[in-house]
Formats: C-alpha cells, structure tokens, sequence
C-alpha cells in the first residue's frame, strides 16, 4: 500500500529538483526525505529517482506515479472538504499568500467583507512576490494564493485557477524625457533607453520582456528591483525608464516622472486567486474565495 503521504514528497521532489529544497519546503531533514522516497521506492518496486550534476529527477517510473499522485492528492483535498462541510466547518483558520499590491487591493478589501459574512473564518496574511505563493501551495505552506501570470504561461493540473482582475502596465519615464509630452507611448521609441524592471522570475519581468520582444526589441534592463516603489525612484533620478501596473502606481509620489499609457496592445499584469485542486469546495477555503472574487472587479472599475 502506497503512503499518500510518500507521495506528496515525490511531488515535492520532483517540483524543487533537489532533496534539500524539498525538504526545506516541507519542513523536513534531507535525511527523512531520502529515507522516505526509498521507502516509496521499496513499495512500488521500481527505482523512482536518480541524482544528476544539479539534484534529482524522476525515472520514467517517478514520472507514471507522479501522474498518478497529482490525481490520489486532489481526491484527498476533496475529501477532506466534505468531511469538513459534515463537520460545519464553520470557524477555523485559513492561510493566504499574496503579493503587496494584491494584499491592498484585493486580500484587506475581501477581510473586511469576510469579518461581515464569516466572522468565524480568520485569515493569516503572508506577504509572497510574484508567483512566488504557487510552490507555496502545493507544498501546503499556505492554503490560498493570489498570483500572478501573463498571457501564454502554462497552467498547472494541481491547482484551481480563479481569475480575479486584469490590469495594464503604463511607461514611466524622467519628467525631463523627449516623450514626456506625448500623450501615448510606443514601446519601440524606448528600445535604445536603459531600463528598470523586475529580477528574472518575477512574472512581471516577462510581462515586460515579452511586451518589448513583440514591438521589436529587447530591453536593457541596467537596474533591477521587484518593488515599484523603488523603480519609480530610479526613473524620478533619470537611471532609465520602465513598465509598472497601474495599480502599483497608486499613492505613490510621482513628482519626478510621468506616467503615460501605452499604444497598442498594452501589456497586462492577470491576477488570480489558486487553490489545491479539490479544496475549492473546503468550508473554510470557499468563503475566502469568494470575498476574494466579490472584491475584485471594484478594482478593475476603479482603473
């Protein structure tokens, strides 16, 4: 008999790429990793991971069970919101990871409707960049995550997607730039400036380098910050110019910029809100989804 909990570890695994990431994101020693993929290993009969120079990957047989784990473990979160609905699930504490602007704009609005609705529900609120909260969920650090994507990134069988509000990314240029006075930017104009933006791995690095990349060029991203605030003040200084989402935009002293739409297609920053697959239906995650849901499109009418 396979251990469901075995199984989450070879996903694990296979997701982190190194036994001592894995263990790390379970709060495990590497040693109790190993001991437990080779008690796996012991149960199917069949040897499931090799080491490589940069960590592990699964063998054709690591790759059949992980198939198969995906499915037995969205099955376990589907039964374990019915036994919590039996159970009224009425109260209790569900996690929440999410991005800075996202937490603003999105996750407080949705607290205060959940204190209305489902004042036995309590959120803990982490704070996660990016898509930094999707590895997050599925090593069950946190239940609930707002994310973010671009258009043309795969989605992942082992979470729940919902859409929560789509956004365009504005030009942010010196005040003293040549296209300040437009009143829209193209994107080719800017090829030849130095560039702010993202680390690689935030997705809004590829937002921007994928927007650059369809007008005809690659930026040159000189400095790099995943905080909006700090780009802003890199182009208020003259050190180049950037795409930021509109709603980071907001509160922020623009004195020494500004902030012109782009022509064309503009880039879009998609944010969603992603479970386990099978604990959408959970009745504690249920309700958080839905304040989250109800909450976001007062922020796309707001832009």
């Amino acid at each position: 008999m396979i251990e469901a909990r075995r199984l989450h570890i070879l996903r694990a695994v296979a997701d982190h790429r190194t036994v001592t990431a894995a263990a790390a994101a379970l709060y495990l020693t590497p040693s109790a990793v190993s001991q437990q993929l080779s008690a796996l290993e012991q149960e199917t009969g069949h040897r499931l991971v090799e080491r490589h120079a940069r960590g592990v990957r699964l063998t054709p047989a690591g790759e059949i069970l992980l198939q198969h784990a995906n499915t037995v473990l969205a099955q376990l979160e589907r039964a374990e919101a019915e036994l919590a609905a039996y159970g009224s699930g009425s109260a209790g504490t569900v996690t929440l990871a999410a991005f800075a602007t996202g937490i603003d704009l999105v996750v407080a609005p949705a607290l205060v409707r959940l204190a209305r609705t489902a004042p036995g529900i309590r959120v803990r609120v982490q704070d996660a960049e990016g898509d930094a909260s999707l590895p997050m969920i599925l090593d069950r650090q946190v239940d609930v995550a707002v994310a973010v994507e671009y258009r043309g990134a795969p989605g992942d069988p082992r979470l729940t997607r919902v859409p929560l509000y789509a956004e365009p990314f504005d030009a942010v240029v010196p005040a003293g730039h040549h296209l300040a006075a437009t009143g829209r930017v193209r994107l080719s104009a800017l090829a030849e400036e130095p560039w702010i933006g993202p680390y690689p791995g935030n997705p809004c690095h590829d937002v921007v380098v994928l927007a650059c990349e369809r007008d005809g060029f690659s930026p040159g991203l000189e400095h790099h910050s995943d905080d909006f605030r700090a780009v802003v003040a890199l182009a208020s200084a003259g050190a180049g110019v950037a795409l930021v989402p509109r709603s980071a935009l907001r509160g922020m002293d623009l004195a020494g910029v500004v902030v012109r739409p782009v022509d064309g297609a503009a880039p879009t920053r998609r944010v969603f809100a992603a479970v386990r697959s099978g604990a959408e239906e959970h009745p504690l995650i249920q309700p958080v989804l839905e304040a989250l849901g109800d909450t976001a499109p007062h922020v796309e009418s707001a832009e």
